[in-house]
């Protein structure tokens, strides 16, 4: 999702992008318009466009500052044709099993009632302002009608997103409840069957109707719900899978007292990307191949301890994947040490925690039919 998309600005300090399928609608809206020799009927196709998606991204932004309140930073809003994505950085989030079911509907709900505030105050305001204006005059929400689609664009927004469609915020919302009694995976393929039967709903009615919206819309839904249930599978991973399943055992370590030249000529003969920098039995820094690189270019042959980073986070061996994760992204590190009775035994790192998974992964269903069979 995110490779497909560019980015266009910051708003709070959330990255703001746009998914490159939405430069089709904008020429598709275009082209529409501009088919009935109106020039200036494009120009409000376009301005149309304009307020649906900055509804889109007020109500994404809702999401997104109630979950930095809750703990959960965002780290960016990708538009899509039919609609926005908030990405949260969830392996940052403070586990809270008893209250976490509340965070999520308040993060759920905050979009929708960002809409309805945007109606409500848009609807007073131009009543006062413009005299003998009519909020309930056909048609609703069209390029010729842009104030009244202001408001009225906000209405559905709200109460679209409200569906218990998942992944919808309606569906978000129902997963939250689900989870109080059951597993969060359990409660997303709930969440998920009943998304599947409003995606089938809206693209059978689209395709009876001829409405090729609403068939976008349904697999916008399916493959969501899709998505979803796979993200929540593999977050669940990551609390079963201990560090010692998956960190490396044999790799290479600098010393503070080796050259820039010394540990390049390590890194050639390695495929690792980071190295523990250690002092006798002690981890005193971490570094990195584009480091020493880096270094080596600016300013010549030196010394490791004077590039090296010396602010690191460590894990035990009995730690999950997922707490290794939030220990990485809290400070955007890309290796953790494994200490074992503070000895070093081993290192987890982004480059290697795929490839293990995959074959951690591949291990235990090969265990599983042992067993079976």
């Amino acid at each position: 999702m995110r490779s497909w998309s560019i980015p266009v600005g910051r708003l709070f300090g959330i990255e703001i992008r746009i998914h490159l399928t939405f430069l089709f609608l904008l020429v598709f809206v275009w082209s529409t318009e501009a088919a009935t020799q109106d020039a200036n009927a494009a120009m409000r196709g376009l301005g149309l466009v304009g307020i649906i998606f900055g509804s889109v991204i007020l109500h994404e932004l809702g999401h997104a500052l109630v979950a930095r309140g809750s703990g959960i930073p965002a780290k960016s809003i990708i538009l899509l044709p039919i609609g926005g994505i908030t990405m949260l950085d969830e392996a940052q989030a403070i586990p809270d099993p008893l209250n976490a079911w509340k965070r999520d509907i308040r993060i759920a709900v905050a979009g929708p009632l960002v809409n309805f505030a945007i109606a409500g105050i848009s609807a007073i305001v131009l009543l006062a302002v413009i005299p003998g204006f009519s909020l309930t005059a056909r048609p609703l929400l069209h390029s010729s009608a842009l104030l009244r689609s202001l408001v009225w664009a906000n209405v559905y927004l709200g109460l679209f997103n409200l569906l218990p469609a998942y992944p919808m915020d309606g569906g978000r919302a129902l997963r939250a409840l689900f989870s109080r009694r059951m597993e969060l995976v359990q409660a997303t393929q709930r969440a998920v069957r009943i998304g599947h039967v409003f995606s089938i709903l809206f693209m059978m009615v689209g395709i009876l109707m001829g409405n090729w919206w609403l068939v976008m819309i349904g697999l916008f839904l399916f493959f969501g719900a899709q998505l979803e249930e796979r993200s929540a599978v593999f977050q669940s991973v990551l609390q079963s899978v201990r560090l010692e399943e998956v960190m490396l055992t044999d790799f290479a370590t600098l010393s503070p007292a080796d050259t820039l030249e010394d540990a390049l000529e390590k890194a050639v003969h390695t495929l690792q990307d980071d190295f523990p920098v250690v002092r006798g039995s002690d981890m005193v820094g971490v570094i990195s191949r584009q480091k020493i690189l880096e270094a080596l270019r600016a300013e010549g042959n030196g010394y490791v301890q004077a590039v090296m980073n010396r602010i690191f986070e460590v894990a035990a061996r009995q730690e999950s994947l997922a707490s290794a994760f939030r220990k990485l992204s809290a400070r955007n590190l890309s290796i953790i040490p494994v200490v074992d009775d503070q000895h070093l035994i081993g290192i987890v790192t982004l480059q290697n925690l795929m490839h293990s998974m995959a074959l951690l992964a591949e291990s235990r269903k090969l265990r599983r039919e042992a067993l079976e069979s």
